[in-house]
C-alpha cells in the first residue's frame, strides 16, 4: 500500500525531520512538498542530507489545487499558518496532521487570551483531536484531523498525567521548567538564536505568559507555572515538573505511577534513573522518571525526548500511522543515536 503525502512547511526543522523518518516508512511517500523560503529548489538542494532519498523531489508554494492525489497532508507551519489552509485540506476529506498550535486549544476564548488575536477557523476547531497518542490513543486513531502537540506540552503531559490521575499531586502549583535545544525555535534567523547569543549561554523566556502553558493545563487540567529555557544544543528537551504531594507516600510511588500508566507504550521508557536528552536524539522516545521528596512534601518528575521526533515529527507520524490503520510504530524507533 502506497500511501501519498504531502508536507507542508518542508523545509523547516520540524519538516525535514519528518521527510527523513517518512523515508524509512514502509506506505508513506512524501509526493509533494511546500515551502515558501526554498520554494524552486529540489529537497536534494535545500536538504542535502535527503539527497539519497528525494534526489528529484521539487519544494513548491501551496496552493489547494495542487493536493489533487493526495491522501495524507502533514502540516508543519509557522503559527497561525495552518487556519489560513486547514478548510482546503479538510474540505477534501484528506486525513491532516498538523504541528501548529492552531488547532490545540479547544476553547478560542482561550486561544485569544493567551495568543493575543481572534481565531481565524474557530468552525474548525472542533474537528481537531489532540495528538498525543499515550494519552487519548482512540481519539487519534478515529480522526480525520488531528492537532498533534509539539515538545513543551508533550513533555510536561506525560510525566505529570500519571501522577494528577493517581491523586498523588495537588492540582494546583505545578511548576514546570523545561529547557529546549535550538532548533526548537525553527530554522528562520533571529538574532535569539544566533550563534553568539546562544553559545555559552541558558535563557529563560516567556515569563508568566508562555503560550503552551494553557495547552498544560488543558490537558491536565491543572493550573501551572511553565518557564521554558533556551540552551545551547541542537536538539533535545529536559523537562522537571514539580508538584505539591497530596499525602504522604513512599518514595518511588510516582515513579510506580509512571510504570503503570505506561506499561506497554512503545515510545516510553520509565526508569529510576534521571534521563538525559542524548538518549533519545533522532527517536520518538521519552524518558521518564519520578520521585516523593518527605522533606519538602513534593513530588518531583522528568522528562527527556527529541523536540524534533516525539516532539514534532515523530508525534505526527505516530498519530497518522493511527489515523490510516498502520502499525503505530511504522517508520519510527524508540533507539536514540549514541554517542
Amino acid at each position: 500500500m502506497e500511501i501519498r503525502a504531502a508536507v507542508l512547511g518542508g523545509s523547516g526543522f520540524a519538516g525535514a525531520e519528518l521527510l527523513r523518518l517518512c523515508a524509512g516508512h514502509p506506505d508513506i511517500r512524501p509526493v509533494a512538498v511546500f515551502g515558501d523560503s526554498q520554494a524552486g529548489q529540489t529537497v536534494a538542494e535545500a536538504l542535502p542530507h535527503l539527497a539519497g532519498a528525494y534526489p528529484r523531489l521539487a519544494i513548491d508554494r501551496f496552493t489547494p489545487d495542487l493536493l489533487d492525489g493526495i491522501d495524507l497532508v502533514f502540516a508543519a507551519l509557522p503559527h497561525g499558518r495552518s487556519q489560513t489552509i486547514a478548510g482546503a485540506v479538510l474540505d477534501r476529506g484528506i486525513p491532516f496532521v498538523d504541528l501548529g498550535a492552531d488547532f490545540r486549544l479547544k476553547s478560542v476564548d482561550e486561544y485569544a487570551t493567551w495568543y493575543g488575536e481572534p481565531h481565524g477557523a474557530p468552525e474548525l476547531v472542533g474537528r481537531f483531536a489532540y495528538g498525543l497518542p499515550e494519552i487519548d490513543r482512540a481519539a487519534v486513531r478515529s480522526a480525520r484531523a488531528v492537532a498533534a502537540p509539539g515538545c513543551y506540552p508533550t513533555a510536561a503531559i506525560l510525566a505529570l498525567k500519571p501522577l494528577l490521575d493517581a491523586g498523588l499531586i495537588e492540582r494546583r502549583g505545578i511548576v514546570v521548567d523545561a529547557m529546549s535545544g535550538v532548533s526548537g525555535a525553527g530554522r528562520g534567523l533571529k538574532q535569539e538564536t544566533h550563534f553568539c547569543t546562544v553559545d555559552e549561554s541558558v535563557a529563560a523566556y516567556g515569563l508568566l505568559s508562555h503560550r503552551h502553558t494553557a495547552e498544560m493545563e488543558q490537558a491536565l487540567a491543572a493550573q501551572l507555572l511553565f518557564t521554558p529555557h533556551l540552551v545551547p544544543m541542537n536538539r533535545g528537551m529536559l523537562a522537571t515538573c514539580h508538584g505539591v504531594a497530596a499525602g504522604g507516600m513512599d518514595a518511588d510511588a510516582p515513579l510506580e505511577a509512571l510504570r503503570a500508566a505506561y506499561a506497554g507504550e512503545p515510545f516510553v521508557q520509565v526508569s529510576s534513573t534521571p534521563p538525559q536528552t542524548k538518549w533519545t536524539l533522532g527517536s520518538n522516545a521519552v524518558h521518564l522518571t519520578a520521585r516523593y521528596d518527605a522533606r519538602t512534601g513534593r513530588v518531583v518528575a522528568v522528562a527527556a525526548l527529541d523536540n524534533l521526533v516525539k516532539g514534532a515529527a515523530g508525534q505526527m507520524l505516530q498519530c497518522a500511522n493511527l489515523m490510516l490503520g498502520l502499525p503505530e510504530a511504522a517508520g519510527l524507533s524508540a533507539c536514540g543515536v549514541y554517542p
